[in-house]
């Protein structure tokens, strides 16, 4: 194949794109033999890009954390423990789409035990044989497993509160270590006259009967739910819940069902459940929030507050309709904050966790990949976005000290700042100021002047203006080769179309100025577009290049490709010639 040296120049310094027809302008240069700038060490890349002091001395605290108080049922030794229930497997998979095969499940109930939660409802056992199957693999699995501190993790079912649903999650969950029957009524008044279409009193007496059949069958932990909790009459609630307790209950859960509550509201309701609810101090009190009104994480750590030492979440808050109080951010909550902002309710007010936080991210990103529902970018703790800064002011400030911006680090939560996939740094965009880039280029090894420094910070600008995601490392190389072999051009692409088809022929219009100013153009038809074009040009300029290797490769993996690399060796008549190139379409870096 015949190809023209100054066509893959100029493909390699052009800035445009293409389609199946496209049409370009851009300029063809020859090169003469000129220095890169220094690259000291050029070897591995280091992307991390300055280290500094943990922003979060609670996370270093974190690890050197009290022990998990022993597990009993409907008491906690330790009135500051806070016991995390983790029902991403029963109302995470409630999520539109987010199905779950049994072998994701148990993967992911293995992660959330590594994590160190207490408590995992591994699903709603009547719900299908597969649910069934799921509950009783995990129930047999890794509610047999002892991890990291020493705990085997409680493993619940959930139920309706009726003997059959309430049989079938025994019959899950009893192989467990520590099995747990949850089961739930509806306690508002919407809920009790159109859904039950049952009276209050009737109401009481299936709970009841209920938590008194769970027992029975030998289960000495049970958690009852009032459902709708959050809009139910409180004076009932105080009935209802004494009698439940009265036949066995261990832990109550309050839960705000439709995301109704205030904060203010909710931890008040919490306050007076604890205060007037008879028996209340045999039982532990548990919330469960809805994200209708985005008050989940708000409406969990003020029950927590007001005396709530179980609180139920999932990972990514994932849920039904607007998903539920995220357990990263309740457990990154009490981390940063537990031991200053909870004074008031029961014991010191230093409120912990058993929760591992670094197994945080491994566990999101699991979560994520196994039921297809991504996190938004700037979601916290665990969004893409949560640790980027693009604001010149911010990386000025995270440059010399991250806890300037950052409250606490991405490696707290198993995000480690040097991954290049992590998305966790100082991110180079249009935002960025010059010491951010010129921070950046002197991690990567170059020693720039400041000219030669205002030179590519000038070309970065210009680029960052049009591409969207910021400018990786890459990117920034390719900008100081460009700036560092920049020569007068000699023949300049005034304009380009290519056209091909399955069963058109590959066709190519070219238009160069030369050296003498005067515009040529030619079309030529090759064995495809790319070779249409080096026909072309080989026309108007009149000269020979035989090519010797040529091979390209994608920068980016995946669907999502921003840009291809081209690099060929060729023979110029009488001279040899290295060509690299990066561009976003294959004629252009060619």
């Amino acid at each position: 194949m015949r190809i023209s040296a100054l066509t893959l120049l100029a493909f390699c310094t052009s800035a445009s794109a293409f389609s199946t027809q496209s049409n370009f302008n851009g300029r063809a240069i020859i090169p003469s033999r000129v220095s890169s700038p220094s690259r000291a060490a050029r070897g591995p890349t280091n992307t991390n890009l300055s280290s500094s002091t943990s922003a979060d001395p609670a996370i270093a605290e974190l690890y050197n954390r009290k022990s998990r108080p022993e597990y009993i049922p409907g008491r906690i030794d330790d009135p500051d423990y806070v016991r995390i229930f983790d029902t991403t497997l029963r109302d995470g998979e409630q999520s539109p789409g987010a199905t779950l095969t049994s072998s994701e499940k148990l993967d992911i109930a293995r992660n959330l035990a590594k994590l160190g939660v207490d408590i995992i409802e591994a699903g709603f056992p009547i719900a299908s044989p597969d649910d069934f199957n799921a509950v009783k693999q995990i129930a047999d699995v890794v509610g047999n497993e002892v991890y990291d501190d020493g705990y085997v993790p409680v493993i619940a079912g959930l139920s309706r509160a009726n003997e059959k649903d309430i049989g079938r999650a025994w019959d899950a969950v009893k192989g467990a270590v520590r099995p747990r029957i949850h089961t739930f009524i509806a306690t508002s008044d919407i809920h009790m006259k159109s859904k039950l279409n049952k009276t209050p009193d009737e109401v009481i007496e299936i709970a009841v009967n209920a938590v008194t059949f769970a027992k029975s069958l030998g289960c000495d932990d049970i958690e009852f739910s009032p459902e709708d909790a959050g809009r139910s009459d409180p004076e009932f609630l105080y009935r209802v819940l004494g009698k439940v307790i009265e036949a066995g209950a261990t832990t109550l859960n309050i839960p705000d069902t439709t995301g109704w509550n205030m904060p203010w509201e909710f931890g008040e309701l919490i306050k007076k459940l604890r205060e007037n609810v008879p028996g209340a101090e045999n039982v532990v009190f548990s919330t469960h929030c809805q994200n209708d009104l985005g008050l989940a994480t708000a409406n969990s750590l003020s029950g927590a507050l007001n005396g709530a030492r179980q609180l139920e979440c999932t990972i990514n808050g994932i849920g039904e309709r607007a998903g539920n109080a995220s357990l990263e951010e309740i457990v990154m909550s009490l981390a940063l904050k537990g031991d200053e902002q909870f004074e008031g309710g029961p014991g010191s007010g230093k409120l912990y966790t058993a929760v591992n936080p670094v197994y945080i991210t491994p566990t999101s990103k699991m979560v994520a990949e196994y039921t297809g529902m991504k996190c938004q970018p700037h979601k916290a703790i665990v969004g893409a976005n949560a640790f980027q800064h693009e604001s010149g002011i911010h990386q000025d400030g995270m440059i010399k000290n991250k806890s300037t911006y950052e409250i606490m680090t991405p490696e707290s939560i198993g995000l480690m700042r040097g991954d290049s996939q992590s998305g966790a740094g100082i991110v180079l965009g249009k935002h960025s100021g010059r010491n951010a880039v010129g921070t950046r280029l002197r991690e990567l090894g170059y020693d720039m002047d400041p000219e030669k420094l205002n030179a590519v910070f000038a070309r970065f600008k210009e680029v960052a203006e049009k591409k969207k995601g910021g400018l990786d490392d890459d990117d920034l190389e390719s900008l100081v080769s460009d700036q560092a072999g920049s020569v007068n051009e000699l023949w300049r692409v005034s304009g380009l179309q290519a056209t091909t088809g399955l069963s058109g022929i590959p066709t190519a219009t070219v238009k160069m100025v030369g050296p003498d100013g005067v515009e040529r153009f030619v079309s030529a038809t090759g064995t495809g577009p790319v070779d249409a074009v080096y026909k072309a040009i080989d026309q108007i300029m009149g000269v020979q290049v035989v090519l010797e290797s040529y091979s390209m490769n994608a920068v980016n993996e995946g669907i999502e490709v921003r840009r291809e690399n081209a690099r060929g060796h060729i023979y110029f008549i009488p001279y040899p010639i290295d060509c690299f190139g990066r561009h976003l379409q294959v004629r252009e870096w060619s």
